[in-house]
């Protein structure tokens, strides 16, 4: 496996990207710490100015559809949300600590995430759809819920019945999107 992967930024596309936490584990099982993720993320967003175009908090990962932002590039902004959510939820833990003993030595060392996250470019009204759909579908996959409406840590709703959830979802601001022609 290569060590160094290169990611390239800079081009205002729309980014996919899944991060899962340590060893896949279900550490998002709470609604209350999936609660506190979207807070997390909202407060990311205001920070670095990017537009979320969609979301998806899952049991042991997240999928966020995201634009470039306007005040760093998307690997920052990962280790930002990644890192805020971390400390938070370590000490949201640690003062419950007699609650957490199935995750105790991942938790003891501060594991929350893998260290890195997968990015998919989306360039194309067709891929941020698919991409949207995929995300939007995926407790339904899983047999967490019945419907997409019912899974409360997406932004499904927003797209379905123009509800505001806890961050920010401004699909109108994406105008920045470049659409390539397939030749």
């Amino acid at each position: 496996m290569p060590t160094r992967l290169h990611r390239y930024y800079g081009a205002g596309y729309l980014y996919f990207i899944t991060t899962s936490c340590y060893q896949r584990r279900p550490l998002l099982t709470s609604p209350h710490d999936r609660d506190l993720f979207l807070e997390i993320l909202e407060q990311v967003r205001r920070r670095f100015h990017f537009v979320v175009v969609g979301y998806v908090v899952m049991p042991e990962h997240v999928h966020l559809l995201l634009s470039e932002a306007q005040r760093d590039n998307p690997s920052v902004v990962m280790a930002a949300l990644k890192q805020s959510f971390a400390r938070r939820l370590l000490q949201n833990l640690r003062s419950r600590a007699d609650q957490c003993d199935l995750w105790s030595t991942p938790l003891q060392r501060g594991h929350i995430w893998q260290p890195r996250f997968y990015d998919f470019v989306v360039f194309t009204e067709k891929k941020r759809i698919e991409k949207l759909r995929y995300m939007h579908r995926n407790a339904v996959k899983r047999g967490l819920v019945l419907e997409p409406q019912q899974w409360a840590w997406s932004s499904f709703r927003h797209y379905a019945t123009g509800e505001r959830g806890p961050v920010l979802v401004d699909e109108f601001q994406r105008a920045k999107l470049r659409v390539r022609k397939i030749a």
